[in-house]
């Protein structure tokens, strides 16, 4: 089996004088297009790294350490 070519047939495409020419005012015919990339681009991935993972822990703690100090510090005043 044998692909057709993607330029059109110079001999059987109107306007096209010989030798591939086109006549003034014509507009010369297109040519098939392949695409340049992937057809369709990569899904960027949302998943959490483990430093961003590892960040938002110490965070969280560091949040939960202060707002228990805290509630302890005010216990003990009353």
């Amino acid at each position: 089996m044998s692909a057709t070519p993607p330029d059109p047939d110079p001999y059987r495409t109107p306007g096209l004088e010989r030798g591939g020419g086109v006549n003034p005012g014509d507009t010369p015919p297109d040519s098939a297009q392949t695409p340049a990339g992937p057809k369709d681009p990569p899904i960027p991935s949302r998943a959490i790294g483990p430093v961003v993972l590892v960040i938002i822990v110490v965070m969280t703690l560091l949040v939960v350490g202060f707002v228990v100090a805290e509630v302890l510090n005010w216990s003990t005043l009353f």
